[in-house]
């Protein structure tokens, strides 16, 4: 009779017991509060890119595609700068190179003889032989334009705030160039809001 009624008597307790602490809430991780510093960058210096000859032409196409997004002022003077834009650009020009073979060959033969132990007036020796060949073959080279950039905003004391990653074989009106360049500048944005939604929680 003992135990029916410890039980009761525990589980009496556990009701009446006041509820656990609510947990922590748990930190912002480290990427969301390295992404909301970006809204605090005013100014930014593009650094020369490394990469080929055309790094250069990369980078002041990159300058005018973030100048479009009027989230930061864009600065020759790195002094002035609350981060730095630095990163890696090039533009390849290569050939594509197709080739294909398609091939028909198609042999028969056939022959009739008589017993060679007849007078030579029985003997009769028939052939016929039929060979048909044909082979078409195709080479084609396309020449075509591959970009990439990868870049990254460090902030004053060398702490890496964003970076991207960009490549493109060209778009329907842009060059590969020029759409890289697009494509980072829509990155930062898209990046850029959502710190702003982070910050607002």
């Amino acid at each position: 009779m003992m135990l029916p009624i410890v039980s009761a008597i525990l589980c009496l307790a556990a009701a009446q017991a006041p509820p656990p602490p609510a947990a922590a809430a748990a930190p912002a991780s480290v990427d969301a509060e390295t992404l909301i510093r970006l809204l605090d960058i005013r100014r930014v210096y593009v650094d020369r890119f490394g990469g080929g000859e055309t790094a250069g032409q990369l980078r002041d196409m990159i300058i005018s595609s973030l100048l479009g997004t009027k989230l930061f002022i864009l600065s020759e003077n790195e002094q002035r700068a609350d981060a730095i834009l630095r990163g890696s650009a090039e533009d390849l020009i290569f050939t594509d190179t197709y080739s294909s073979s398609d091939s028909l060959d198609a042999r028969a033969s056939a022959s009739l003889g008589a017993d060679p132990d007849k007078t030579a007036s029985d003997r009769r020796a028939r052939g016929a032989t039929l060979s048909v060949g044909e082979q078409e073959s195709n080479r084609t080279a396309e020449r075509k334009h591959e970009a990439s950039a990868s870049v990254r905003l460090v902030s004053k004391d060398g702490d890496v705030l964003w970076s991207t990653t960009q490549e493109s074989l060209g778009a329907k009106f842009r060059s590969a160039s020029a759409d890289v360049a697009e494509k980072v500048s829509r990155q930062l944005v898209r990046d850029y809001e959502l710190a702003r939604k982070l910050h607002n929680r």
